[in-house]
């Protein structure tokens, strides 16, 4: 079938002003990096002016885990004494040669503003005095935390236990049909 030129001609014009009538699509939103002020503070203005100083006398197992923290001395700097506080909590102390002993240790952190820099320090206090069978403390937080996952929150109750999938079955074991509708073979 042959469209007449004149006809075509008038599709092609119908067309084109649909076209110019229809909105160009809008450009696609382009993402852009989400930048947050925090009052134009620079890296450098957020480490501390002053010199910084904790100690901590820690209790350590036989296989050299910090198992808990017996006492210690803070600083005016709260997150430098959190900070060095877990530190501490998870600590292994060892001899050069990877040999453990237990016994109670001191760790001294040390914060210099010229350098930026904490310097840790361990000495030993005094050899044996503790469980040297205890748990790590790293261990006994991890446990914890498990045990909190796991736990429901306390507002929601508990979902009732998802159904198990069917296990798989093999089709090369499936039994025949005749089996199946409990009728004689021919």
């Amino acid at each position: 079938m042959r469209i007449p030129a004149l006809t075509f001609a008038a599709l092609l014009a119908a067309g084109s002003t649909a076209l110019a009538a229809t909105p160009a699509p809008a450009p696609r939103p382009q993402r852009t990096p989400v930048r947050i002020d925090i009052g134009k503070i620079t890296p450098k203005q957020v480490f501390p002016k002053e010199k910084l100083h904790t100690e901590f006398v820690v209790e350590v197992n036989k296989l050299g885990q910090v198992t808990r923290v017996r006492s210690g001395k803070s600083c005016p700097d709260l997150r430098f004494n959190a900070q060095t506080y877990g530190n501490a909590l998870q600590s292994y102390i060892r001899t050069p040669d990877g040999r453990a002993i237990s016994g109670l240790y001191r760790l001294t952190y040390d914060y210099d503003p010229q350098t930026q820099r904490v310097r840790r320090d361990v000495s030993l206090v005094r050899v044996g005095g503790v469980d040297p069978n205890a748990e790590g403390a790293a261990i006994q937080m991890m446990k914890l935390a498990a045990k909190q996952h796991a736990a429901p929150h306390p507002g929601k109750q508990a979902a009732a236990p998802e159904p198990r999938p069917a296990p798989s079955v093999d089709a090369a074991r499936l039994p025949d049909l005749p089996q199946v509708m409990q009728t004689p073979r021919p």
